[in-house]
């Protein structure tokens, strides 16, 4: 056996096998694989929040917030009743995970591939979601995104996806001016179906144990709009320079980083 110990050539053979299920997860999509989505619900088209929705499950399913964190909240809706508000969701970043989901006033498209359903958003232009359907798990050690790593499977005609990895500065945000990083350590189940021809339900069962005591399920609805006159739009924002930071409360969040020596101002501040 050329001196080749027996755990080497195991973990050789199961580095192949763990290479070849790759290959295949990600081979072309055949006529066959085309066809399959035929039998699945259609998610795919332009999709409109019911805002008034939203609206009624900001007041009625509140998350579980810790001490901290509802103290927090408290103190930036009271800012917002105000004419304060502290408008979170700036510097151009998407709205990220969770507040995707639960807050957006803009529209999105879902496309349905095999293997993939994919997101589209409008507003900012870096709005995308992937969420893989083709049988793959997570990464053991994946890379910190706004959006995450989502992994989908179907139960019956429910849309069943798990997203992980998503960077600790994305807030669960209940409007644009009421939000907190997640901190870290955060895990997302949607659960996705549609309730009539036209009217698509997303349940989240979010936890994130730095901010929430317990899981938090809350659902939002999305009306399709079919026609030309509904296609979004690209978006652009200018982004200025952003480092990460903690603020006075801990949370870990994006700030504008300090001006230059010269004294000039970055583009988009």
């Amino acid at each position: 056996m050329l001196g080749i110990p027996r755990r080497s050539l195991a973990l050789a053979a199961a580095g192949v096998l763990a290479a070849a299920a790759a290959v295949a997860a990600h081979a072309q999509p055949t006529a066959a694989d085309w066809s399959a989505l035929a039998e699945l619900p259609d998610f795919s088209g332009v999709w409109l929040p019911d805002v008034a929705d939203q609206r009624r499950k900001e007041r009625n399913e509140t998350p579980p917030w810790t001490p901290a964190a509802k103290a927090q909240m408290d103190f930036l809706f009271a800012e917002d009743r105000a004419g304060r508000p502290k408008l979170i969701l700036d510097h151009c970043l998407p709205h990220g995970m969770p507040s995707w989901m639960l807050i957006t006033h803009n529209a999105l498209e879902i496309l349905a591939t095999p293997g993939r359903i994919t997101m589209l958003g409008e507003g900012d232009g870096n709005r995308m979601r992937r969420i893989y359907t083709d049988g793959r798990p997570h990464p053991p050690d994946p890379d910190l995104t706004i959006h995450g790593h989502s992994i989908g499977r179907w139960d019956g005609d429910t849309l069943v996806v798990d997203t992980i990895g998503v960077i600790p500065q994305s807030y669960i945000a209940l409007s644009e001016g009421a939000g907190i990083p997640n901190n870290g350590g955060m895990h997302i189940v949607e659960r996705i179906r549609l309730l009539d021809a036209d009217t698509l339900s997303v349940e989240l069962a979010i936890t994130a144990p730095k901010v929430l005591t317990g899981v938090w399920t809350t659902t939002r609805l999305f009306e399709r709009r079919r026609g030309p006159e509904f296609d979004i739009v690209e978006g652009q924002c200018v982004q200025g320079e952003l480092v990460e930071a903690v603020d006075e409360h801990g949370n870990a969040i994006f700030e504008h980083a300090p001006l230059p020596e010269d004294g000039r101002v970055p583009i988009g501040r």
